[in-house]
């Protein structure tokens, strides 16, 4: 998988158990008339001089950069100091990612996986690998990019990978998001033009911190995941099923400014929906334990964490502007934030 997803995709998580919305009609959002059309995500934290949370999504930026109103880039540029979830420009940060991602002791795949369930994974990705050529736009190929290449960028190594990042891995290697690469998605191009301004960055969580919730399912847990997304893959590529929820009603819900939508779908493309009724007990049972611990994991705990981190460095820069960018889903933070006594508006 990409070591830039590993952030944001976390958010995807959320959603495991939230019924699904019905996929937008696929239009996007009017151009606005003004910038008082425009929605924010910003939130300004009160204070002399003044901090900002500012939520992102994991999309290419140019597809939600027009829609960014003023005042949040005002506020990015007004910054001295900027903190997102992961330093993602960090060359050990990428090499942890990575690391993190792969089976103990040298293992592959096909040593832990079920036989079936392996060929039906290694089939997918044939099929994958052979339609991506047709997949590609004409712009990724005038930059150099083609399928060979992306294919291995994205997929690389799966071989080796514990079958939960397998998973996630699957739910970006869909037409809409192949087409999406070699464009920086928003959160890392914020963090690099943090960089090309010369702004003091950082992160405020760790790379384990981000990947021991993911590989702390159990293996019953984790074969039921990867099965469950086969299945949907399959269901796709059979015309029995339409993608539940897409990039693209990720992006027209961010720029329509739906904030509730963005932070209850948020990433939702890469993840199959577990729960659903025709689901027979056990697996339900499976389905509702898998989301109740990355509720705890990954909202709760990680909310909690989080917000007590954004405090502890406001109070380390009292005297500077701080930016946090953190997935558009970290409403949770805000409210960690306003327990803290700070007034968000």
């Amino acid at each position: 998988m990409h070591a830039a997803l590993a952030g944001p995709l976390l958010a995807a998580l959320l959603a495991t158990a939230r019924a699904r919305p019905q996929p937008l009609d696929g239009g996007q959002c009017r151009p606005p008339g003004s910038q008082r059309d425009l929605n924010s995500f910003l939130w300004t934290i009160r204070r002399d001089p003044p901090a900002y949370l500012f939520g992102t999504i994991h999309v290419p930026y140019t597809r939600v950069w027009d829609f960014i109103p003023d005042n949040s880039k005002a506020a990015f540029q007004a910054s001295a100091r900027v903190y997102f979830e992961l330093d993602l420009t960090d060359p050990y940060t990428i090499s942890a990612l990575a690391s993190c991602q792969l089976l103990p002791h040298g293992e592959n795949l096909q040593d832990v996986l079920p036989r079936e369930l392996y060929w039906r994974l290694k089939r997918h990705l044939d099929y994958v690998k052979l339609m991506m050529p047709s997949w590609m736009t004409p712009a990724q190929r005038g930059k150099g990019l083609y399928a060979d290449y992306l294919f291995n960028a994205i997929a690389g190594n799966w071989e080796r990978k514990r079958p939960v990042w397998v998973m996630l891995m699957v739910n970006s290697l869909t037409e809409t998001d192949v087409r999406s690469r070699g464009v920086p998605v928003l959160d890392l191009y914020l963090a690099q033009q943090a960089e090309k301004m010369k702004k003091s960055t950082g992160a405020v969580e760790r790379v384990e911190e981000q990947c021991h919730p993911l590989n702390g399912l159990n293996f019953s847990q984790v074969l039921f995941a990867l099965n469950q997304t086969l299945l949907q893959h399959e269901s796709v590529r059979a015309g029995s099923l339409q993608a539940p929820y897409t990039t693209e009603d990720l992006i027209k819900h961010y720029n329509c400014g739906d904030l509730n939508a963005v932070i209850f779908n948020h990433d939702t493309s890469q993840l199959p929906n577990f729960i659903n009724t025709t689901l027979p007990p056990h697996e339900q049972v499976t389905a509702q334990e898998i989301d109740s611990y990355f509720r705890q994991e990954l909202i709760y705990k990680r909310n909690e964490r989080m917000g007590k981190r954004v405090m502890a460095l406001l109070q380390e820069n009292e005297d500077k502007i701080c930016f946090f960018a953190f997935g558009a889903e970290g409403d949770g933070i805000c409210r960690e934030e306003e327990e803290g006594g700070k007034v968000l508006v």
